[in-house]
C-alpha cells in the first residue's frame, strides 16, 4: 500500500478518497471488510443499548455479544488491510521478470502463493460475517426493541459484505493452481452464503414480528463458530 497507515486510523472520508482514487488499494475487497465492521458495530450498539433493567433476564447474552461485536470489528478492519496487502502482493508477483525459464518459474510460484493468501484473506472475511449475523439473529427479539431495526441493518451490510467477500475469494481460485483446494474452496464459500442468508433472513424475520423469545442456552454464544 502506498500509505502504510492502517484503514482504522483514517477518517472515514480519508478512507472514502483512498477507495476512490486510481490506486488499485483499497479496493472491493477492504470495502466488503469495511462493510462487515460497521455491521458488527452494530450488533455491538445493540447489546450496548439492550443494558436495561426489562431485558435483565438477557444480561449475559448482551455481555457477551458486546464483547464478540467488539471483537469482530476489530477483526474485520484488520482483514480491510489484510486484502490491500494481498492484492499488492498478488501484483506485485505478476510484475515480476519472465524472459527466461527460471524467472518464469519463480514468477509462477509467487503468483500461485499470492493468489492463495488474496483467496485466503476473503475467506476470512466471509467467515467473519457469518458471526456477524448469528449474533445479530442471537439478539433479535431479546435487545431493546427500540433498537431491532439496527439488527436488520446489520443483517444487509453483513450479507453485503460476505457477497463481496466471496467474489474476491472466487476470482483469485484459478490462479492458486491447486484444482483439489478450489473445489473444496468454492463448496466452503457457498455453505457460507446459505448459512448467512439464512441467519439474516430469521434474524429480520424476528424483528418484523416485534415478538420477544426466551433466554439463549447458556454458553450458545461461546460455542458458536470462529
Amino acid at each position: 500500500m502506498p500509505d502504510a497507515t492502517p484503514f482504522a486510523g483514517l477518517t472515514l472520508r480519508e478512507f472514502n478518497d483512498r477507495l476512490a482514487s486510481s490506486d488499485p488499494v483499497p479496493g472491493g475487497g477492504s470495502a466488503s471488510a469495511i462493510a462487515g465492521s460497521l455491521a458488527a458495530s452494530l450488533v455491538t450498539m445493540v447489546a450496548e443499548l439492550s443494558k436495561r433493567p426489562r431485558y435483565m433476564e438477557h444480561a449475559s447474552l448482551h455481555g457477551a455479544v458486546e464483547d464478540r461485536g467488539r471483537e469482530l470489528t476489530t477483526r474485520l478492519l484488520q482483514l480491510a488491510d489484510d486484502d490491500a496487502e494481498s492484492y499488492a502482493a498478488f501484483g506485485t508477483a505478476m510484475k515480476m521478470p519472465k524472459d527466461t525459464d527460471e524467472e518464469r518459474a519463480a514468477r509462477a510460484a509467487a503468483i500461485r502463493a499470492a493468489a492463495r493468501r488474496a483467496s485466503e484473506v476473503p475467506l476470512d472475511c466471509l467467515q467473519a460475517c457469518f458471526e456477524v449475523v448469528l449474533a445479530a439473529e442471537l439478539l433479535a427479539g431479546r435487545c431493546n426493541q427500540n433498537a431491532s431495526s439496527d439488527l436488520t441493518v446489520a443483517t444487509l451490510l453483513a450479507e453485503a459484505a460476505a457477497k463481496g467477500a466471496a467474489a474476491n475469494v472466487r476470482v483469485n481460485l484459478p490462479s492458486v493452481g491447486n484444482e483439489a483446494w478450489a473445489v473444496e474452496t468454492e463448496a466452503r464459500v457457498d455453505k457460507l452464503l446459505e448459512d448467512i442468508a439464512d441467519t439474516s433472513s430469521s434474524c429480520r424475520e424476528v424483528v418484523r414480528s416485534g415478538g420477544l423469545r426466551g433466554p439463549v442456552p447458556a454458553g450458545t454464544i461461546d460455542d458458536s463458530p470462529r
